[in-house]
């Protein structure tokens, strides 16, 4: 039985990553039939060739999971499972009562490959180096700890309209190695961004996020997160641009093999990013600052240092 449903699992992962590439393809083709006339007689070519170089640090509070906005969010998590997964391997005990997941910090670094196929759509993929620390076992070794792939991309462009852009970007994460714990992680995001001027220099967000972790056994399990956010962004005429989200998330619960369950929550979150971009919007420097309620705080901060091969 135990066999039967991890291949129910498996295959459920399968069809994700299919569904993944297959919208990537999708907008990918019909992107450019959302976009105004004048955009669409802009030749498409490649546009940058880069490594978007991130590093991250989360502190999570015992008892919690990490969750918020964005794919780093899911660096937390990780952590967080790897710290536990080193707990569970150590030898039983009689009469030992459950596991409490302890108090986590995490540091790595997100190394993915991004191609920018035009303006409106983005494709990556790398993996990420971390490590974790907790007062029972401490720093763990630094380690490649998962590897990712996913594009964002427009699939409308307002270009000066009345209709917000509507930016559509879903990434797959998938932890290694191969373990009782092992997860494969689904996130998407859908965001809405309504320009105030035609420069697009300051204007409104809004958005819905998506979050899905299998966990590779029968008997551990990470409830689906889904957040919604309302924002805004504001750019200067020396390109430093700062953009700022809050709203809530609604997280379905977990329970880890021997740790204590983890309560369903729904909390606010907040996040702040501060970006330095050139003359033709590629960012140049970035750090971002988040806080999310789960339940107890989880804090995060990512700062981004772009490595460009091709820039135009």
């Amino acid at each position: 039985m135990a066999d039967e449903k991890w291949r129910l699992r498996s295959g459920r992962a399968q069809r994700r990553i299919f569904a993944l590439v297959s919208g990537a393809a999708l907008v990918t083709s019909g992107g450019a039939l959302a976009k105004d006339d004048e955009a669409d007689a802009a030749a498409p070519g490649l546009a940058n060739v880069y490594i978007d170089f991130r590093t991250n640090y989360a502190y999570v509070p015992g008892g919690a999971l990490s969750t918020g906005l964005g794919d780093t969010s899911l660096f937390g998590t990780l952590s967080q499972l790897a710290t536990l997964r080193k707990l569970l391997d150590r030898p039983a005990l009689p009469g030992r009562p459950q596991l409490s997941a302890p108090t986590n910090q995490g540091l790595g670094v997100d190394v993915p490959l991004t191609v920018d196929l035009g303006d409106a759509l983005s494709l990556y993929a790398g993996f990420t180096g971390s490590t974790s620390y907790n007062g029972l076992s401490g720093w763990s070794d630094v380690a490649v700890t998962s590897w990712f792939l996913g594009f964002q991309a427009d699939v409308y462009q307002q270009n000066g309209g009345a209709l917000p852009t509507l930016t559509l970007q879903s990434t797959l994460t998938r932890s290694v190695p191969d373990a009782p714990l092992a997860t494969t992680s689904f996130n998407t995001v859908i965001e809405a961004k309504y320009a105030l001027d035609p420069d697009e220099m300051k204007g409104w967000l809004a958005g819905v996020q998506y979050t899905h972790v299998e966990v590779d056994s029968v008997l551990a399990h990470v409830g689906s997160t889904t957040a919604g956010y309302v924002g805004g962004f504001y750019q200067w005429e020396n390109n430093w641009k700062v953009s700022a989200r809050v709203g809530l998330q609604s997280f379905g619960g977990a329970q880890l093999l021997a740790v204590t369950p983890i309560a369903p929550y729904t909390q606010p979150l907040v996040r702040l990013d501060l970006d330095r971009m050139d003359d033709d919007d590629n960012r140049l420097f970035g750090i971002t600052a988040q806080i999310a309620w789960a339940p107890k705080p989880v804090y995060q901060l990512t700062v981004r240092t772009p490595l460009y091969a091709i820039k135009n």
